[in-house]
């Protein structure tokens, strides 16, 4: 369990979204607020780039001497907390995003019936919780994770959900497609 309120976690990421919006001395201004913040907490801010996304990362100060995390110093890892700041999607643009997922989701069930409706939907659903990305920017392996991992577990779909819902995802992006052109 972190060790960090939640209001403190939102703080650290309000101020980092600033920051990186900003330049210069307005951008040091945010991250010296941040620092100061979790700087109560005995925490500290590092930004790690990955290959998909940028995640904003809180963990204890002791766990870094001379600038470099000392692993061996690190017992729980949970008390860290890391937030996604980009990725495939900002999740400041969530609200948009949402919007967009449901009018594409809401196309296939007017084009395609309540069945690829519903699918749709779940997709729409995922992309946007776990992404925070428009349903078309989806990758294959982000399909793959949908189709094996999120739909059965969390859409509680039907036999003929089941049956029709790798078909609704192809629909999913035939809609935005033809919206496209």
């Amino acid at each position: 369990m972190a060790e960090l309120p939640d209001d403190t976690i939102s703080e650290a990421e309000r101020l980092t979204h600033l920051a990186r919006d900003r330049e210069g001395e307005e951008a040091e201004q945010y991250r010296a607020e941040r620092t100061q913040l979790l700087e109560t907490h005995g925490f500290v801010a590092r930004i790690r780039e990955e290959d998909t996304r940028t995640v904003l990362v809180l963990h204890p100060e002791e766990w870094v001497e001379g600038g470099t995390i000392r692993v061996e110093r690190i017992e729980d890892t949970d008390r860290a907390v890391e937030i996604p700041l980009t990725g495939a999607g900002d999740p400041d643009d969530w609200d948009e995003i949402d919007e967009h997922n449901r009018a594409v989701a809401a196309r296939v069930r007017e084009e395609y019936g309540d069945v690829h409706g519903a699918n749709a939907e779940a997709f729409a659903d995922f992309m946007g919780n776990h992404y925070a990305r428009p349903v078309e920017s989806a990758t294959s392996d982000e399909v793959d994770e949908f189709l094996t991992e999120y739909f059965p577990r969390n859409a509680w779909p039907t036999s003929e959900q089941k049956k029709t819902v790798k078909e609704s995802v192809e629909l999913v992006f035939e809609c935005v497609s033809r919206t496209a052109r």
